[in-house]
């Protein structure tokens, strides 16, 4: 997700969704970012927003969710973001990113962030048998060297799903707070 701004007091926050199970709780994260003053727009993976009820998260939001490009002409639907928020980041998505592989308005979104100095956090949720393929080390280490703020995820057994007990939403923003506190 990515911090858009649109309110003068709010820092604008973007949130990129992938298609994990606990993709349908990031009504969670949105909640504690509004708490927290962000206006909040929403972008998915093509696979991603069918985890997410649309209905109510834009209503949460206010602004509609983004999945696909848009075309020549077309109104932005969501203010410019002051930070992004990848949560929660699939092993397929922190891969692509990290090879600059710009093939879904997500990935093409995280992949220009780096080029316009926005800060960004990725917590991600795959299970320990993806973290142990060495390709996925490598990403993170790219990301890294990018700027990229990694967030504390365990990953959980194969073929076990994960469940969101233990995934902390929240760390998204305290990634992120400290990058954008002078501005504020």
């Amino acid at each position: 997700m990515r911090a858009c701004s649109g309110v003068d007091t709010a820092e604008a926050i973007a949130w990129a969704v992938c298609a994990a199970g606990v993709a349908s709780d990031v009504g969670k994260l949105i909640t504690a970012a509004q708490e927290r003053q962000w206006d909040v727009g929403v972008v998915a993976t093509p696979q991603g927003l069918g985890f997410l009820d649309t209905e109510a998260i834009e209503a949460q939001t206010g602004y509609p969710i983004r999945s696909a490009w848009r075309t020549p002409g077309e109104a932005r639907p969501l203010p410019s973001a002051d930070a992004i928020a990848v949560v929660p980041a699939t092993f397929n998505t922190v891969n692509k990113w990290a090879a600059g592989i710009s093939d879904t308005l997500a990935l093409g979104i995280l992949c220009e962030a780096y080029g316009m100095g926005i800060p960004t956090a990725v917590l991600p949720y795959l299970n320990a048998a993806q973290a142990a393929q060495p390709a996925y080390r490598r990403s993170l280490d790219q990301l890294r060297e990018t700027g990229v703020l990694i967030g504390s995820y365990e990953p959980h057994k194969p073929k076990a799903g994960g469940g969101s007990e233990g995934f902390r939403w929240e760390e998204a923003l305290d990634l992120l707070e400290p990058h954008l506190l002078p501005r504020r």
